[in-house]
């Protein structure tokens, strides 16, 4: 039924939205990916303002692909991180298809706190980003750049000698870098804790040998597909870095038992099974049940 005019004077103004400022950041905005804050910006002027000073105040901006939506358009980044000097955590993940240096360059310059930073699958963009990163971000402690084909030597160089307190970096088949470059990125970020160097035929054992060497606090290695690592470096390895927890050394032919054995007893986690696991294996697939063998004897 229709109000009664002299009723209607007796209906409150909808709540401003300034005012719910204090409920809908911690309870409401704080959990909406990027995507649905990008939609909720055109709901009206008022939420478009209001979401404008959420990104501006945002500690971590995260780009993933979200199967249920489309990825965020470039003129939306943007926008979005136009007036955000405060970000820690900078994720841009699986955005290679238009992030480039256009885009990301202004947002490095502006933000000199940043203290994570993944870039892995950026294709587009060039070693200027990460010289960028190096120069702008001192405080950085972890770093993906994992199927950055365009790191090179000179970039990479530059991050050690300006972000000594890295403590993970991921160089996964970042093929252009050599021994001389992770060689002299250990030299200057001993305080490294986790390093991939995966899918790098370049890498051989005086790069693993000198990481040992200078970051004794590592706890995770990654070495899948470097073909040219072999024992010695591994057995370096176990010597100088007492807090290793976890190595990858799958497709790593000249890496065998030998020199994994001290590891294991020390329980460290290697993605490789033992010799005699790993026949046990094939013959349970062949026989079709896993054979009892008494190991004792």
């Amino acid at each position: 039924p229709a109000l009664h005019p002299d009723k209607r004077a007796e209906i409150p103004d909808p709540f401003p939205l300034d005012r719910a400022w204090d409920v809908l950041v911690p309870h409401i905005l704080c959990y909406l990916p990027l995507q649905h804050l990008v939609s909720l910006q055109r709901v009206s002027k008022q939420f478009h303002n209001l979401i404008k000073v959420y990104l501006s105040n945002c500690r971590t901006f995260h780009l993933s692909p979200v199967s249920t939506s489309p990825c965020i358009p470039r003129e939306a980044f943007c926008s979005m991180l136009k007036d955000n000097k405060v970000l820690q955590n900078l994720s841009l993940q699986n955005c290679s298809d238009w992030v480039s240096d256009k885009e990301l360059l202004p947002v490095i310059g502006q933000n000199q706190h940043l203290q994570r930073v993944d870039m892995s699958g950026c294709a587009c963009l060039t070693r200027h980003s990460l010289v960028a990163v190096s120069l702008s971000c001192m405080h950085l402690q972890h770093l993906g750049l994992a199927h950055c084909e365009w790191v090179d030597s000179l970039s990479l160089r530059s991050l050690a000698d300006h972000c000594g307190g890295l403590q993970s970096i991921d160089l996964t088949a970042c093929r252009q870098l050599k021994d001389d470059a992770i060689c002299y990125l250990a030299k200057k970020c001993s305080n490294l804790r986790s390093l991939s160097l995966a899918v790098n035929a370049n890498i051989t054992d005086e790069s693993v040998e000198e990481v040992a060497k200078n970051c004794r606090g590592l706890e995770q290695l990654d070495l899948t597909g470097c073909l040219r690592v072999r024992n010695q470096s591994i057995r370096t390895l176990a010597e100088y870095c007492p807090k290793l927890q976890s190595l990858k050394v799958n497709h790593c032919h000249n890496v065998t038992e030998s020199s994994l054995d001290p590891l294991r007893k020390r329980n460290v986690v290697i993605d490789v099974e033992p010799p005699l696991q790993r026949a046990l294996v094939l013959l349970q697939d062949v026989l079709g049940f896993a054979p009892f063998i008494n190991l004792q004897i």
